[in-house]
């Protein structure tokens, strides 16, 4: 086991009973259900480097521009495959 102090995070009462079936369901314990959540989802700042290297490759290796418009229509398109959506309407901010 790491060196990592333990803290905690307040949560309501019913996201806490949420987290322990969950945590349940997977035979695991919250700690480590939170801790796979934040290791597991990219933050914005990572989520627009993979979306820069991938508008990269496809120039270099099939010399596609990918536009702004292309993004906007794949955003919405995987929001619709995903039922994701945020507070301006897509969880994949451009």
């Amino acid at each position: 086991m790491g060196t990592e102090q333990d803290t905690s995070i307040k949560v309501s009462k019913d996201t806490r009973s949420r987290l322990g079936e969950l945590a349940a369901e997977q035979g695991t314990t919250i700690r480590d259900l939170v801790a796979g959540l934040a290791a597991s989802v990219p933050t914005r700042a990572e989520l627009a480097a993979r979306a820069e290297q991938a508008r990269i490759e496809l120039r270099e290796r099939f010399g596609v521009e990918v536009t702004a418009e292309d993004e906007a229509v794949g955003h919405r398109l995987w929001d619709r495959i995903t039922g994701a959506h945020g507070p301006e309407g897509s969880a994949n901010p451009a």
